[in-house]
């Protein structure tokens, strides 16, 4: 089977504008080259300027989606999104529990870019209790890091390398901090494993459309691991691509708030 294509499941919520969410994921998958899989969590009201409404899918049904495709499907990785509840997160933990071959990329998505909440309070609790410890790899930005953490939010490299060990004493097998919230010209993030530090360098790009780039990027990871890359290497694909993304993301003209990557600046001339 190594030969075939890699199927890759997204377990997140929906974003109609097409930016972030399930949509952002799925064309993440596809633009790396492997078949894309989606799991709802959520629908939500929104566009390039922020969320206006949010509803939630039933846990059960979530649990029962997640099922169905693991019944049928052989999946060679799992991407978590938008979670928004603890009954939701309990019962993605259950369904996912028998299958911890899998490797799982959990983006712990809180806060909207507009800022509108995306978790509720109880959710946190449940979300570190019950998926980091399944989770490869744990990608937050500085804000979601300090929210899971209690503490502020990191302003340097050395308080994000303390807080994403404290983060991996949590439970996941890896952290990816993203620093792209610092200050400076410089989008750094840190992967931490249990043998150590690793630091990925980034030049920030100067643009207003970076809606859905934590899906993208997390997505992406995903991807890649399901491809059998290390997860090293896999991190590293995953920020070029998202890079990429960015930097060809005024090619599009979509909204005229936060606008959407060029998931596929790539493939299109």
């Amino acid at each position: 089977m190594a030969d075939t294509i890699a199927n890759i499941l997204s377990i997140a919520g929906s974003d109609p504008s097409g930016g972030a969410g399930i949509q952002a994921d799925l064309k993440t998958f596809a633009a790396r080259g492997t078949y894309g899989m989606a799991v709802l969590t959520a629908l939500t009201a929104q566009n390039t300027q922020g969320v206006s409404g949010l509803h939630l899918v039933p846990p059960a049904f979530v649990a029962a989606q997640i099922a169905d495709v693991f019944a049928d499907v052989r999946v060679g990785a799992v991407k978590i999104g938008m979670i928004a509840s603890g009954e939701i997160a309990e019962a993605v933990a259950n369904a996912l529990s028998p299958h911890r071959s899998v490797p799982v990329v959990l983006d712990p998505v809180m806060i909207a870019k507009g800022g509108a909440s995306l978790l509720a309070g109880d959710a946190v609790e449940a979300l570190t209790r019950r998926l980091l410890p399944l989770s490869a790899l744990l990608t937050p930005n500085l804000p979601e890091a300090a929210a899971l953490l209690g503490e502020a939010e990191a302003g340097d490299r050395a308080a994000m390398e303390s807080q994403a060990k404290r983060l991996l004493a949590l439970g996941p097998k890896a952290v990816l901090l993203k620093g792209g919230h610092l200050p400076g010209n410089e989008s750094p993030d840190v992967l931490a494993m249990p043998g150590g530090l690793r630091w990925f360098e980034g030049v920030r790009v100067l643009t207003r459309n970076t809606h859905g780039t934590g899906c993208t990027l997390s997505s992406a990871v995903a991807a890649e691991l399901g491809k059998g890359q290390s997860l090293p290497d896999a991190v590293a694909a995953a920020k070029s691509f998202v890079a990429g993304a960015v930097r060809g993301s005024g090619a599009l003209a979509v909204g005229a708030g936060h606008g959407p990557l060029h998931h596929f600046h790539a493939l299109w001339a």
